[in-house]
């Protein structure tokens, strides 16, 4: 019984330790492309095609100003991280005590022994870690404008998904650029995106065959006491 209750518990503990967010969809709609809700126009029947709300100035550039445009992100990130740490600690004590002595100043005796005492201990630790971490991700991505700022700044939004033979990669990309960052061929560095969030990731048989098991993660987590 005991074996048995071990057991259930491990695999409640595993399924706990196991929970996974939801998987990673194509299609989100909170991804998806936000097209610009113009009001309603006047029809003036003059014959002309000019539209006012699309046209742009006489000495305008084509870069992404307006929700719905179009910029591309090009993705340059690289980072290294390095921590090291070196700890050692030692602590000696000793404490004696010279024999007891009685009346006449002399000493205690216990079975023909003197009676006394002495205690020493001695503490060592030594601790070493080190930590290295670099990432590096170069690309690029076309991204919609989802929303202009009242400073002008624009928040942008997209995806891109790669479908392969043995799953699908997909890339996300979020955040706020300024418009006098933008290039004349309507380019931005991804270094140059405010509150940036940058996934990429996969799905797919590969991406599953890197995932750490459920009995696994169980022995990872904070629930296994050694």
């Amino acid at each position: 019984m005991r074996i048995l209750g071990l057991s259930a518990a491990l695999l409640i503990l595993g399924g706990c330790a196991s929970t996974n967010e939801p998987p990673v969809q194509a299609n989100d709609p909170s991804f998806a492309p936000v097209v610009p809700d113009y009001p309603r126009e006047t029809v003036v029947e003059d014959g002309s095609l000019f539209r006012s709300q699309l046209a742009n100035n006489l000495y305008s550039d084509v870069t992404a100003r307006r929700v719905g445009d179009i910029i591309t992100v090009t993705l340059s990130e690289n980072t290294q991280a390095s921590k090291s740490a070196d700890t050692s600690t030692a602590k000696d004590s000793n404490v004696n005590l010279n024999p007891i002595t009685g009346l006449a100043g002399q000493a205690i005796n216990i079975g023909g022994e003197s009676v006394q005492l002495g205690i020493s201990s001695s503490r060592d630790f030594s601790g070493d870690a080190t930590a290295n971490q670099s990432n590096s991700l170069n690309g690029a991505i076309s991204v919609t404008v989802v929303d202009v700022l009242p400073n002008s700044n624009l928040v942008i939004r997209g995806e891109k998904w790669l479908t392969l033979n043995q799953g699908d990669e997909y890339i996300r990309l979020t955040g706020i650029i300024r418009p006098a960052d933008i290039s004349p061929e309507n380019e931005i560095v991804s270094t140059k995106v405010a509150n940036a969030r940058i996934q990429y990731s996969g799905t797919g048989s590969f991406a599953r065959a890197q995932e750490k098991g459920w009995l696994t993660k169980f022995f990872d987590s904070a629930w296994w006491p050694l």
